[in-house]
């Protein structure tokens, strides 16, 4: 039954102590059970848990930690601009291994891919202005490939086109047409918000409004956890509201308010290892950390870097 429940083939005086102790007393549960049905599902759930505990690698330590740590590069655009395959080795250096692009500052596709490549860096992300997909949606589709982005994000919206909730609405459809093209070219459509987003028009909140109205399947959520708390809400509000959903966050800090200056992740009142505890709900599968305007970014992101590691939940 032991060997049942562990879902492989290795004899029980093989499992370690604690294992085995957690599946004698779930035995001792089912044994206890007289209802046929209760005993099936249990039996069930207990096999889908087993199996589900070691996606990602397994150990109780490796899903209490993050074990990729990513870094929009809008926080070193101007370091980037001076010496691109410089910035983006000393990032390496750092600890990072995964970069979300904000434009690729002159330098083919080609050439951005040959350089991450070298590095031992992954691109999963690039943000890509909405205004692009209205132009050329499928030459920021080719890019995109040939970096080897896997989800292209809209950032940003112009103020002018949010003026009404009906603003919102037009471009929930947009979106979902957008991600359409998208995912069928075997990527993902991404929504980057900020804290406009979350001020009420007409007893509305317009990211409600485009989370509700876009296809989940057509468009995931890129978080940011500072926008949403200096917006007043709070992120595990939307890990509950749209689980799964949310498949990146961006990770920046805030001093508090009511100004919330952003500061380096850490040094802050952002709880984030309460926020990542709830990863699997949310739907989390990269997190990138950011800050707008920082006065040296290597050293923001050197101090961040060294928070995330350390961080346990």
């Amino acid at each position: 039954m032991l060997e049942v429940l562990k879902g492989g083939r290795r004899p029980v005086e093989h499992l370690d102590y604690l294992e085995h102790l957690e599946h004698l007393g779930l035995l001792c549960h089912l044994l206890a059970m007289t209802d046929r049905r209760s005993f099936i599902s249990t039996m069930g759930a207990a096999f889908l848990g087993a199996a589900c505990s070691r996606v990602g690698g397994g150990s109780s330590e490796s899903a209490r930690r993050l074990d990729r740590i990513g870094v929009q590069l809008y926080t070193v655009r101007r370091d980037l601009a001076r010496d691109f395959e410089g910035t983006l080795t000393r990032i390496a250096e750092i600890g990072y291994r995964e970069l979300e692009f904000a434009g690729y500052h002159g330098k083919s596709p080609s050439d951005v891919r040959a350089i991450i490549t070298r590095l031992g860096l992954a691109a999963p992300s690039s943000h890509v202005p909405i205004d692009a997909f209205r132009r050329n949606i499928d030459g920021a589709i080719a890019e995109a490939k040939e970096v080897g982005h896997q989800y292209l994000v809209v950032p940003w919206l112009d103020p002018n086109e949010r003026r009404s909730i009906d603003d919102y609405r037009r471009i929930a459809d947009e979106l979902n047409r957008f991600g359409e093209k998208v995912r069928a070219a075997g990527m993902q459509l991404g929504y980057h918000n900020h804290d406009f987003e979350l001020a009420p028009i007409a007893g509305s909140v317009p990211l409600d409004v485009l989370i509700e109205r876009t296809d989940p399947n057509l468009l995931v959520l890129e978080l940011d956890l500072y926008w949403v708390t200096k917006g007043g809400a709070d992120p595990l509000t939307y890990f509950s509201r749209h689980p799964g959903r949310i498949h990146m966050v961006h990770v920046k800090d805030s001093a508090g308010g009511p100004e919330h200056r952003q500061v380096d992740v850490g040094q802050g009142t952002i709880d984030f290892g309460k926020i990542f505890s709830r990863r699997e709900q949310g739907g989390i599968r990269h997190a990138f950390v950011e800050m707008d305007e920082p006065t040296n970014a290597l050293e923001t992101l050197r101090v961040s870097y060294q928070h995330l590691a350390q961080l346990r939940w």
